[in-house]
């Protein structure tokens, strides 16, 4: 009852509890599945992927913004960091391989196979690395989505 007060009075007071409550229900699967330590695409698909539960959850992108703001997301992260760095590099059994082909100037090629010897990685895992961490950080609210105007490329 002091809920539907709070709603009647402010309704805002109702959704921030809501959030609240969806940010912790989906911390709690998140680790439950990092439990059973799947893929780590497996993970993302099932928590952070389209269909996952992070934007089942929040549907709006004003609240899904908001939750990826909180210490709940975060710890979801590092979840998803700590399968990749655990697991060896090998297509999930569960999830196809999709390709993109990417062109970009010699100079920048170069450079990302110099710092992907480095660290003893693939160029394909540095640059789904780097991938992952701008989306992470919140780039993706700035990508357009379609050809860029003048140009006919493909994002």
């Amino acid at each position: 009852m002091a809920t539907r007060l709070r709603d009647e009075r402010d309704g805002t007071a109702v959704a921030s509890d809501t959030a609240a409550l969806g940010s912790k229900a989906v911390l709690e699967v998140a680790e439950r599945l990092h439990g059973m330590e799947p893929e780590w695409v497996v993970f993302f698909r099932e928590v952070l992927g389209v269909d996952g539960i992070v934007r089942r959850t929040f549907r709006d992108p004003a609240a899904l913004t908001r939750f990826e703001c909180t210490p709940e997301y975060a710890r979801i992260r590092e979840l998803l960091d700590d399968l990749r760095t655990r697991q060896n590099v090998r297509p999930a059994e569960r999830e196809t391989q999709r390709v993109v082909t990417v062109r970009m100037p010699r100079s920048l090629h170069e450079t990302l196979k110099a710092e992907a010897e480095e660290m003893r990685v693939s160029i394909n895992t540095l640059c789904i690395s780097k991938l992952l961490r701008m989306l992470d950080e919140g780039d993706r609210r700035d990508l357009t989505i379609g050809p860029k105007e003048g140009t006919g490329a493909d994002l």
